[in-house]
């Protein structure tokens, strides 16, 4: 088993002032499909296909862990500082349909409008930048997704134009930062 998949293995990547933001592992299974199944997730992401633990654990393998042993980064965890709890997902992703990496969050909708989004988004451009050496950053949303495109404005991104990935995929939004 792939370290970070292990129940119980959280190795943390970023800390903000309220924040950690860990690799996700199985042991995340429950916390996950309550996230992939909420309603807004759904509406804007996208059906996952996630209707039970094994398929949340599997979702967690087959994406963000698969990607942390290919290219050392993914989507993370977000946790509150004050008590470990998860509220929700940020990290860098990089994509086959797009030339650059991308930032990607979704949260809990508890937690939604507290700034926790923009905090991690933010950490988790400058490790791009910092650590990765990335130049540029995008990140796409739903053009009807206006809370999203309103969180990458504040952590440094701008509109840049609407774009199709991919012939299966609807339109997106893509935001842009050079670094």
């Amino acid at each position: 088993m792939a370290i970070g998949s292990q129940p119980g293995v959280h190795l943390k990547v970023l800390e903000t002032d309220r924040l950690i933001l860990r690799r996700l592992s199985t042991a995340d299974a429950a916390f996950i499909f309550d996230l992939v199944n909420d309603p807004d997730w759904l509406r804007f992401i996208g059906d996952k296909g996630v209707r039970t633990l094994d398929d949340a654990r599997n979702y967690i393998l087959n994406g963000p862990v698969e990607m942390y042993g290919r290219l050392g980064f993914g989507l993370w965890c977000v946790e509150l500082k004050s008590d470990g709890s998860p509220i929700g997902i940020c990290g860098l992703i990089k994509r086959e349909t797009l030339e650059d990496v991308d930032v990607g969050f979704a949260f809990l909708p508890a937690f939604r409008g507290c700034g926790y989004a923009v905090e991690s988004a933010t950490s988790a451009i400058a490790y791009g930048r910092d650590k990765l050496g990335l130049k540029r950053i995008v990140a796409i949303t739903s053009p009807k997704n206006d809370r999203s495109a309103r969180v990458l404005e504040k952590a440094g991104l701008h509109f840049e134009k609407i774009v199709r990935p991919s012939e299966a995929s609807a339109e997106v939004s893509l935001f842009a930062a050079e670094l």
